[in-house]
């Protein structure tokens, strides 16, 4: 469960290899082999305590002491998420200093696994894993399109686009392209709710993911121009109960806004294990991860944070007085005209708000077992496309400002881009303050439904000629 944001991990995209049946006797046969499989075994039990003694067993000390333990669970713990279970379809290469296999998830994704050893010891050295393209025996090769030159040819090409992606079950939602605020092309696919064959219209709701971040990090900065808070603040400074008082001591909300403070994610194996209906306000993420250790010392390092992000939330409700939610529909969405956006409660959706549907073995589900009560300020809010381009307009005509990495306000509006995802989410929201231009997809399917077109629609962008 990706939950909320684009992508935890970095994947690293290969080129599509040839696929053929499922054939594992050649890993059978060495001994690196056999980790291999055992590896893959304990990874598709779902059990954590079986993936760690593994973990501690089958890999070199070196490497435990270059990424200790923990971190290889967090990571493990995303692909699993994102993946679910996962069996070799190949056995690309085997040598005894690496072994690398195709495989493929329950979901349909394919994952390219690279396995490094240590020679001396015959462990593991290290994993890579990404994510890959289909092989080209295994189903049909990705519609090519032609680029489109002009406006006219955008909007045409976009359309095709998306009816192919709906006619492969790979998209369900709304594109919206504007130019200078207004739009240009806005069109809705597939169903809102596909049990009561309720369309996605333009004006539906979807949830946004990881893009309520981009709000949260609009609201520090606020709070910050009034004098109200600095970017050099230590976290302890203001909200002083918090749990790891050590950490709290370290973190700065510059940390916090730049995901370095070393604060890890929230959607780990207590929240599964959690009645997520249950989760309704910020403070109820805090046991999640508040009395976790720093997974590394504050500013020595990047990593994204949904925990983080909650605790900015709630630095903005200490500092402001109000609940987050209250603060951010009076000083970012009423100001921005963005009257069909907030962080409703999974069982109180209003009328016109696409359900969201994951893959699944036996096709789509709906994914609201794997949605907390409510959202957060980390992502999980809901917002129309419409209403997203009022927030691009807000931030072109600088009504509202997003603080950039180091902390600063620039002097001129570039730009921006954020994307958010899990089961059944995905959005991306891509303004350029230069050429006018916003893009806004919205999907109520897995990522990336609608991060990959609206990549492809931004590169077409970049070549238009007006």
């Amino acid at each position: 469960m990706k939950k909320f944001f684009s992508i935890l991990f970095s994947l690293v995209f290969v080129a599509a290899i040839a696929a053929q049946a499922p054939d594992h006797s050649p890993l059978s046969k060495t001994a690196g082999g056999k980790l291999v499989l055992g590896y893959f075994e304990a990874f598709n039990s779902g059990d954590e305590q079986k993936l760690r003694a593994f973990f501690l067993d089958n890999i070199s000390l070196d490497a435990l002491k270059e990424r200790p333990v923990e971190p290889r669970l967090a990571f493990h713990r995303q692909v699993r998420n994102d993946f679910k279970t996962v069996e070799v379809q190949k056995v690309v290469s085997i040598s005894d200093a690496e072994i690398k296999v195709l495989a493929r998830s329950v979901n349909g994704s394919w994952i390219a696994y690279s396995f490094s050893f240590d020679t001396a010891t015959g462990k593991f050295a290290g994993f890579q894993i990404g994510q890959t393209d289909a092989p080209a025996d295994s189903e049909k090769p990705p519609v090519v399109y032609e680029a489109p030159a002009t406006r006219a040819e955008l909007l045409t090409t976009t359309d095709k686009m998306f009816a192919d992606l709906v006619k492969a079950d790979a998209f369900s939602g709304v594109v919206m392209i504007a130019k200078d605020g207004q739009p240009i092309l806005e069109k809705a696919y597939g169903n809102a709710d596909s049990e009561k064959k309720t369309a996605n219209r333009t004006d539906t709701k979807f949830n946004l993911g990881s893009i309520n971040k981009i709000f949260t990090r609009v609201a520090i900065g606020q709070l910050v121009k009034a004098g109200k808070l600095s970017f050099d603040d230590k976290l302890i400074k203001i909200l002083p109960d918090y749990p790891n008082q050590d950490a709290a001591s370290k973190i700065t909300i510059g940390n916090l806004v730049n995901m370095t403070s070393g604060i890890g994610d929230m959607f780990n194996d207590k929240y599964f294990s959690t009645d997520k209906s249950k989760i309704r306000t910020l403070k109820d993420y805090l046991p999640l991860f508040a009395n976790e250790p720093l997974e590394f010392e504050p500013g020595t390092k990047n990593r994204y944070s949904n925990g983080g992000y909650v605790l900015l939330g709630l630095v903005i409700e200490k500092v402001s007085g109000m609940s987050y939610y209250d603060y951010v529909r009076k000083n970012i969405f009423e100001p921005a005209g963005m009257t069909d956006t907030a962080s409703f409660e999974i069982d109180r959706l209003p009328s016109n708000t696409a359900v969201g549907y994951e893959r699944a073995a036996n096709g789509r589900q709906v994914n609201s077992k794997s949605l907390p009560g409510r959202g957060s300020s980390a992502g999980g809010g809901y917002s129309t496309a419409a209403d997203l381009v009022k927030f691009a307009n807000a931030l072109r005509s600088k009504k509202l400002e997003i603080p950039d990495d180091k902390g600063g306000f620039p002097a001129e509006f570039k730009g921006t881009g954020i994307a958010g995802g899990s089961e059944g989410v995905n959005a991306v929201f891509i303004t350029n303050g230069q050429t006018g231009y916003t893009v806004v997809v919205l999907s109520n399917y897995e990522p990336p439904s609608a991060e990959k077109p609206g990549m492809q629609i931004r590169d077409w962008l970049k070549q238009i000629k007006e």
